[in-house]
Formats: structure tokens, C-alpha cells, sequence
């Protein structure tokens, strides 16, 4: 079993940034891909961005792209996501999630994801 925990959601008017973490604990982090998805009120959990377990490679919505990086600390056993250029658009509840070890398939979809956190709340304001 692998909980997850994110932290850093907030506040920020459009064109600030935010951090968000989500800290890992319990199974084998450095080997599971890990993504953050983002839940607007009344629509589907969408796709924001995912990391390889290797770390070479990355995958971004094309309406983060540019805007947000994803980044992983293997002895933290934590990944973060880093938004820039916020808008009012990217309001949402932000969860973080984990795929089983060493998954290799498209990890730019929800059910390929055995693990996910409680979310985090992300609001901008205009």
C-alpha cells in the first residue's frame, strides 16, 4: 500500500504561482510513475501531468504545457508539481497518484493509477 499526501494548494491571484508536494509513504516510490490530475467543480478529474518512474520522461495537458513542471525527489520520496502563470481556470482540487511499480503503460490516464490523495484545493482569483 502506498498513501499519499499533498500539501500546498491555496489561494493566488491570476499570474501567481503556486508548489504543490505530495509525500509518498509506505511501498516503493522511486519505481511507480506519479501524476497529478485536477477536479474543477462539476467536471471529470482531467489530466494535468505525470512522470516516468525512470524520471526521463514527462507528459503535460496541453493546457498546462509551458505553465507547470513536474519534478520528482526519490530520497524525499515526494513529487511536485509547480504552477506558473496561473488563471482562474486552473481552479480545482489537485490530487496527486501513484501507479503500481515499474507500470510502463500511458500514464496520462486516471485508471492506469493504483494510489491516489485526498487533493489539495488550488483556487485563483481574477
Amino acid at each position: 500500500q502506498v498513501q499519499l499526501v499533498e500539501s500546498g494548494g491555496g489561494l493566488v491571484q491570476a499570474g501567481g504561482s503556486l508548489r504543490l508536494s505530495c509525500a509518498a509513504s509506505r511501498g516503493t516510490f522511486s519505481r511507480r510513475a506519479m501524476g497529478w490530475f485536477r477536479q474543477a467543480p462539476g467536471k471529470e478529474r482531467e489530466f494535468a501531468a505525470a512522470m516516468r518512474w525512470s524520471g526521463d520522461r514527462t507528459y503535460y495537458a496541453d493546457s498546462v504545457k509551458g505553465r507547470f513542471t513536474i519534478s520528482r525527489d526519490n530520497a524525499k520520496n515526494t513529487v511536485y508539481l509547480q504552477m506558473n502563470s496561473l488563471t482562474p481556470e486552473d481552479t480545482a482540487v489537485y490530487y496527486c497518484a501513484a501507479t503500481k511499480p515499474t507500470y510502463i503503460g500511458d500514464i496520462r490516464y486516471r485508471t492506469n493509477y493504483d494510489y491516489w490523495g485526498q487533493g489539495t484545493q488550488v483556487t485563483v482569483s481574477s
